[in-house]
């Protein structure tokens, strides 16, 4: 494996932990990890890019070892916000190469359109989004949300780092026991009791009270000015995620239209996690991309 260095710096009241691969000087590729994930879980990808990078990928807020305050719930407008103040401490004048996976799929593809002239190039990874909402939803997800505040939330504990371990390969059958292992101990950590526990905040578990707003989404979409390699995972569980296969498709289909410049990949025998399942084949299509002329 590739060696990894941390550093943490302050960031809108946070301590960002900041993963780094590579070589310091070589050009940066910047790496978003998606919902109840850390910045570690790109290590298989990391290991499989041929060319000299400085890979740069953060623990977002309330997931790793980033740390701050405590909080009811957790915005995409912070990360957004988060993101922007990464790059402008990492790279503060040249656009960056960025890549996203599912929940940070989502998040760089609105920032990207927020801030077009920052991206050089943009990867999404199994970034579809949420389902689409109804106004008309509203009040019920505000009540729920109120209802939730009522109880704490807590995470499961593991009884030992195995355990953990086998936790994720419940999920996601495809891991071998060498990669669960690792992924277990940046995925979670020992107590005072000697459990382990998940790292990320409880908080997470709680209902969004804001609906997700896809028609804002795309409009943010169709500002990105950077070609987009979107990719796919050929067995993605995301379609039990967002009213089954025939809807979802048909609605990805749509959403896809609102990007200008987007080359389409399919990843097969992976699924949502497919930078653990075929990290190799991910790895060689993002630099063929990333090498593209402009």
């Amino acid at each position: 494996m590739k060696t990894s260095r941390s550093d943490y710096i302050p960031l809108r009241g946070y301590q960002y932990h900041c993963r780094h691969w590579g070589n310091p000087d070589a050009p940066r590729l910047f790496l978003l990890h998606g919902w109840m994930d850390v910045s570690a879980s790109f290590q298989f990808v990391v290991d499989s890019l041929q060319r000299d990078w400085h890979v740069i990928a953060p623990d977002l807020r309330g997931f790793g070892l980033t740390t701050g305050p405590s909080t009811d719930a957790y915005w995409f407008s912070d990360y957004m916000a988060d993101l922007d103040a990464l790059l402008r401490h990492y790279s503060p004048d040249a656009p960056v190469n960025l890549v996203g996976h599912s929940m940070g799929g989502n998040i760089v593809g609105i920032y990207a359109g927020i801030r077009p002239e920052r991206i050089a190039r943009l990867v999404i990874l199994e970034g579809f989004g949420l389902p689409t909402t109804r106004p008309e939803q509203a009040p019920h997800r505000y009540r729920k949300w109120l209802d939730e505040l009522l109880d704490k939330p807590q995470m499961k504990m593991y009884p030992s780092l195995a355990a953990v371990a086998k936790r994720l390969q419940k999920t996601n059958p495809r891991l071998s026991d060498a990669k669960a292992a690792f992924l277990a101990q940046h995925w979670s950590r020992e107590n005072p009791r000697g459990e382990w526990e998940i790292l990320g905040d409880p908080a997470h578990k709680r209902t969004s009270p804001l609906l997700y707003r896809v028609e804002e989404v795309m409009a943010c979409w169709e500002q990105i000015t950077a070609p987009v390699l979107w990719v796919e995972a050929a067995d993605t569980e995301i379609w039990s995620w967002i009213g089954g296969k025939d809807k979802g498709r048909a609605e990805a289909d749509r959403r896809l239209t609102f990007l200008k410049r987007v080359q389409k990949e399919m990843v097969q025998d992976a699924g949502h996690m497919l930078h653990h399942d075929q990290p190799e084949v991910l790895a060689q299509r993002i630099e063929q991309f990333l090498s593209q002329p402009t």
